[in-house]
C-alpha cells in the first residue's frame, strides 16, 4: 500500500477522557431502553392486557430493530456530513426517542401504547445501532473491549436511573396508585425526566467527539488482514442467484404451510406472525435473486448480500446471541408478572401490593444494571485471563443461575440476590460479543454488520413474543414464573455455545 501524507494506516490509542465521551451517549439511550423494559408491561396490563397477552404486544421491540437496525447501519456506512458518519443518526434517533418518552405514559388505550412501543423502539434503534459502530470506528483491535466494556458501564448506570425513577418518585410522595386504565404519576414523570436526560446524553457525545473522514477510514481499512477476505476487507462472493431463488422457495412454501396449518387447527393467532415471518423471509430472498439476475445493484441487494457471506466468527456468535436474548426477553416480558403473582400474591393491576410489587421489580432492575455497571470494569480484567469467549461462558452461567433463582427465592427482600448473576451475564452481552466481532468485519461496511448482528438479537425475541405465552398457557397454567425458569436454561445453552466462538482476537 502506498501511504498518503497526514493519512494514518492503523487506529491511534484514545485516552479515558476520549473514550468516555463517546459512550456517555449511551447512558441516556439506556434511560430509554431501561423505563421502557421495567414500565412497558406494567403500561399495558394497566390498560387492560391479560398476562398471555404481553409477549404478542412487545412485538413492536424486536420487529422495528429488525427492519431498522441493518438499514440504518447500512446508510450510517455511506453517510458523511457536517457532523460526521454516524453522530447525525444519534441526534435523530435522540429526538424522536424523546417526544415517544412523553406519549408513552399519557396512552388512552391499549392498541394506543402498543404503536407508541413500535415509534419508540424504532426511534431507540436509529439512535443505537451507530453507537456499536461507532466504537469500531475509532477504536483499535486492543482498546475495543475496553470500549464496548465502557458502553456496558454507561448503560448499566442508564438503566439503573431509570429502573428506580417510579420507586425514587414514589418515596418522594409523587402518587404511584391510579384509576383503572390510567398510568400512576410516578411512572408518567419518569418518563418525563428519562426524556430530557436521553436528549441531553446524546448531545454529549454529538458535540464532544469527531469521526475519522471516509479516506481515513479506507487507509485503516487497506492496512488491516482480515482472515479469509481480499486485501481491502471484503468478504467471499455474492450468494449464486439461484441460490436465492431456490432457498427463498423454500423458506416461503414452509411460511405459507404453516400459516394454513395455523388457520385449519385453530391454534393460537401469535403462530401467524411466526409463519409468516418464514415466508417473507423467503420472498425477500426471492426478490433480490431477480434483482440478481437484472444485475440491478441497490441497498437491499447490498444488506442481504452481506448476510449471507458474514465472516465465521458472526455465524458462531450468531447461536450465543440466540439463547442470550431469549432469556432477556423472557425476564423483561414476565418479571413483573411473575413477582406481583407468586411474591406479592396478586394479578390486580389497581390494588397496593400489585404497584408495590411493580415498583419493587424497577428496583431489581436497578440492581442488576447496577452490578453490570460494575461488572464492566472487571470483564475486561476477566477475559485477559480466560479469553474473551471464556469471561463470556462465566457470566452467561451466572446470569441463568439468577433467572432460576428468582423462582427459588420466595422473599421478595432477597430478590436482589440473584439479580447480581443477571447483572454480570448482562454486563458481558452487552460488551463482549461486538467486541469480538468487530475485530471481524472491515470498517466500512462496520454498520452494516453490526445492524445485520442485530437480526440475532430479535430472531429470539421474536421467538420469545411467539410461543412463551402460548407455552405458560398449555403447560404453566399461565404462571408467569416459570418464563424465568425457561429463560435460565436458555442462558446455560447459550454458555456452552460461548466456548465454540471463533475468536480472531484470541491470542
Amino acid at each position: 500500500m502506498i501511504a498518503i501524507p497526514g493519512i494514518l494506516t492503523i487506529r491511534p490509542r484514545l485516552n479515558a477522557l476520549a473514550i468516555m465521551n463517546m459512550c456517555v451517549g449511551f447512558f441516556g439511550i439506556q434511560i430509554g431502553f431501561g423505563l421502557q423494559n421495567a414500565n412497558t408491561s406494567r403500561i399495558f396490563q394497566t390498560l387492560g392486557a391479560e398476562v398471555d397477552s404481553l409477549a404478542i404486544l412487545w412485538i413492536a421491540a424486536p420487529l422495528t430493530g429488525l427492519l431498522v437496525q441493518p438499514i440504518i447501519g447500512h446508510f450510517s456506512d455511506k453517510t458523511w456530513s457536517p457532523l460526521g458518519r454516524r453522530r447525525p443518526y444519534f441526534l435523530v434517533g435522540a429526538v424522536l426517542t424523546s417526544l415517544a418518552l412523553v406519549a408513552m405514559p399519557n396512552s388512552p388505550s391499549l392498541w394506543f401504547a402498543a404503536a407508541t412501543l413500535w415509534i419508540m423502539d424504532a426511534s431507540i434503534n436509529i439512535t443505537m445501532e451507530p453507537f456499536r459502530a461507532f466504537v469500531g470506528d475509532l477504536l483499535p483491535d486492543e482498546q475495543r473491549t475496553a470500549g464496548y466494556a465502557m458502553q456496558s458501564f454507561f448503560i448499566g448506570t442508564g438503566a439503573v436511573f431509570a429502573s428506580c425513577l417510579p420507586w425514587i418518585l414514589s418515596n418522594l410522595g409523587v402518587e404511584s396508585t391510579a384509576p383503572a386504565g390510567v398510568t400512576p404519576d410516578s411512572v408518567r414523570l419518569a418518563y418525563y425526566i428519562g426524556a430530557g436526560c436521553l436528549l441531553t446524553a446524546v448531545l454529549w457525545t454529538v458535540f464532544s467527539t469527531r469521526e475519522y473522514s471516509p479516506e481515513q477510514m479506507a487507509a485503516f481499512d487497506a492496512h488491516r488482514a482480515l482472515p479469509g477476505r481480499t486485501p481491502d476487507g471484503e468478504p467471499a462472493p455474492a450468494r449464486p442467484t439461484r441460490a436465492y431463488v431456490a432457498g427463498g422457495l423454500v423458506w416461503t412454501v414452509l411460511g405459507v404451510a404453516g400459516f394454513i396449518g395455523v388457520a385449519a387447527t385453530g391454534l393460537e393467532k401469535e403462530l401467524y406472525l411466526l409463519s409468516g415471518g418464514i415466508a417473507a423471509f423467503g420472498a425477500l430472498q426471492m426478490v433480490v435473486g431477480a434483482m440478481h439476475a437484472a444485475r440491478t445493484s441497490n441497498g437491499l441487494t447490498e444488506i442481504v448480500d452481506d448476510i449471507f457471506r458474514m465472516p465465521d466468527t458472526m455465524r458462531s456468535l450468531a447461536v450465543v446471541q440466540f439463547f442470550s436474548w431469549f432469556a432477556l426477553f423472557a425476564m423483561w416480558i414476565y418479571t413483573t408478572a411473575a413477582v406481583t403473582a407468586v411474591h406479592y400474591g396478586t394479578t390486580d393491576t389497581t390494588s397496593a401490593a400489585y404497584n408495590t410489587g411493580a415498583d419493587w421489580v424497577g428496583v431489581l432492575f436497578g440492581v442488576y444494571n447496577g452490578v453490570a455497571a460494575l461488572a464492566a470494569l472487571v470483564i475486561p480484567v476477566l477475559a485477559q485471563k480466560t479469553g474473551r469467549k471464556g469471561a463470556h461462558a462465566i457470566n452467561l452461567v451466572l446470569g441463568g443461575l439468577g433467572l432460576i433463582g428468582i423462582a427459588v427465592v420466595r422473599d421478595p427482600a432477597l430478590l436482589w440476590l440473584p439479580m447480581i448473576g443477571v447483572g454480570f451475564a448482562w454486563a458481558s452481552i452487552l460488551s463482549m460479543p461486538y467486541a469480538i466481532l468487530s475485530g471481524s468485519v472491515p470498517g466500512r461496511k462496520m454498520g452494516v454488520y453490526m445492524g445485520i448482528f442485530n437480526i440475532f438479537i430479535v430472531m429470539p425475541q421474536l421467538l420469545a413474543a411467539t410461543i412463551l405465552g402460548l407455552v405458560l398457557k398449555h403447560l404453566f397454567a399461565g404462571e408467569a414464573i416459570w418464563a424465568l425458569v425457561i429463560g435460565g436454561v436458555s442462558f446455560f445453552v447459550a454458555a456452552v455455545c460461548a466456548l465454540f466462538v471463533k475468536d480472531p482476537g484470541a491470542a
